[in-house]
């Protein structure tokens, strides 16, 4: 983050604006609105300022700029048509440890001026940092859009309950399970915007009585390969409602960014060759949190019934009762294949798709004579270790030599790498990609050179 967004209580306390022209006006409108203690210093003033002074709002100051005019300030604004003057300005503040936000030179700032939808006591502010001020006002334009006005009022509202609800409901998890139906009912929101405050109070009292569950719940959230743009929107609602995350190395930091910042982030990741968390405790963990009264969300990478062991965690809760559902997810077939340009089917190259693990403990448990058959595509999971077995088994079941293959390293993410070559050097390619990395062999990958986009 380039700039920390923090919201402030500006009210009494002194803040310069140094400017009295048009654009001054603009912030000075800001200023006053958040109850500031505004002195405003400038060589000329417009009638506003002076409607303003008039009125006792603020503070003039006529003159040039001088340093003195900082003292006892928690914030300056340098807002005038001159760079230098301006720059004054933001050094001297620097000098006193004063934040400072400057017309058009946010590169100078150590404070900008976002822009603000309102809907006291929720505010909403929407910055880019100063590079492009017409993009934030756009988006700014549409989330007035779509947020209706009563929700200042149902803020408030909300306001006045948090220590009765504090006092009514002893765990966080209940707590946050009121507050989610209160912020959600649409009848609530209705009647508080036809003012209706007596019918308000007795939807309020309803929530209060309503039974909370006695029991929690778990969620698995398929993650998608790694681009958090390819998270599904249900899977997003669910990982921002959650009170306990439990994820696993798979899930890119894009994803985790995206969680609710007061939930809790359980990490139970596993690399090849040794397990962080045995799959008999990640279970009896999701056991015992779901038990606990938690809404808990278990974040995998790709799809949690793709080689996910989704299906073995599922049946440990089904087993002591535990509510639970699925967000399916991308694959990492689909999104490495995907974003590598090299469809799984095709017209003139594959009918069908297998998907397989690489997890080859059983050494003769896959139908290689199957696998090796043409117009189709195969797709290893975990296949890094196994690529020389798994090269020896398909030629030796009549797979052509010249077979292409594609490994793909962090498929769809910024660090997406791509190796391509023959059945013949899957061994050998094998050892040029780190994991996680996919193996798809077919004739589709010979594609790739004519429809790679990403």
């Amino acid at each position: 983050m380039d700039y920390f967004p923090l919201f402030c209580r500006l009210q009494g306390k002194r803040c310069l604006l140094v400017g009295g022209g048009e654009v001054a006006e603009r912030k000075a409108r800001l200023l006053l609105a958040a109850g500031a203690d505004l002195q405003v210093g400038a060589l000329r003033f417009s009638p506003a300022f002076q409607q303003w002074a008039d009125s006792g709002e603020l503070t003039l100051m006529v003159g040039a700029f001088d340093d003195a005019w900082l003292d006892g300030c928690w914030l300056a604004v340098a807002a005038t048509d001159d760079d230098a003057v301006n720059q004054q300005v933001a050094v001297a503040a620097e000098a006193r440890r004063i934040f400072c936000n400057l017309v058009d030179a946010p590169e100078q700032a150590s404070a900008i001026m976002p822009s603000v939808i309102d809907r006291s006591p929720l505010m909403v502010a929407v910055s880019s940092g100063g590079r492009a001020p017409v993009l934030a006002r756009l988006l700014r334009e549409k989330i007035e859009a779509m947020l209706p006005q009563h929700l200042g009022q149902l803020a408030s509202l909300a306001g006045t309950l948090r220590a009765r609800v504090k006092q009514r409901f002893a765990s966080m998890a209940q707590r946050r399970f009121f507050w989610e139906r209160y912020f959600t009912s649409d009848r609530l929101a209705q009647t508080l915007a036809n003012g209706d405050t007596a019918r308000a109070d007795r939807l309020v009292e309803a929530l209060f009585s309503d039974a909370l569950p006695a029991q929690g719940e778990v969620t698995l959230v398929g993650a998608g390969p790694g681009d958090a743009g390819l998270l599904t929107l249900k899977g997003l609602q669910q990982i921002q409602q959650a009170d306990v995350i439990v994820y696993d190395r798979l899930v890119s930091e894009e994803i985790l960014n995206l969680v609710r910042r007061d939930a809790e982030r359980i990490f139970v990741g596993k690399r090849a060759g040794h397990h962080c968390v045995p799959q008999e405790e990640i279970n009896q963990l999701l056991l015992q949190q779901a038990q606990r009264g938690r809404r808990v969300v278990r974040l995998k990478g790709g799809d949690p019934f793709i080689f996910g062991r989704g299906g073995e965690e599922l049946e440990s809760l089904a087993q002591h009762q535990i509510p639970f559902s699925v967000v399916p997810g991308v694959t990492a077939a689909s999104g490495c294949a995907a974003y590598s340009g090299i469809p799984l089917t095709h017209r003139d190259h594959a009918q069908s798709v297998r998907l397989v693990t690489g997890h080859l403990q059983q050494k003769n448990a896959l139908e290689w004579e199957k696998l090796a058959a043409e117009q189709q595509t195969l797709v290893f999971y975990m296949g890094l270790s196994q690529a020389p077995h798994i090269q020896q088994q398909l030629m030796r079941h009549g797979m052509r030599a010249n077979m292409p293959v594609a490994l793909v390293e962090n498929g769809t993410s910024t660090r997406q790498r791509v190796v391509t070559g023959t059945l013949a050097r899957l061994g050998e390619l094998a050892q040029q990609v780190e994991s996680p990395s996919l193996i798809i062999i077919g004739s589709v990958v010979s594609l790739r050179d004519r429809l790679r986009w990403f």
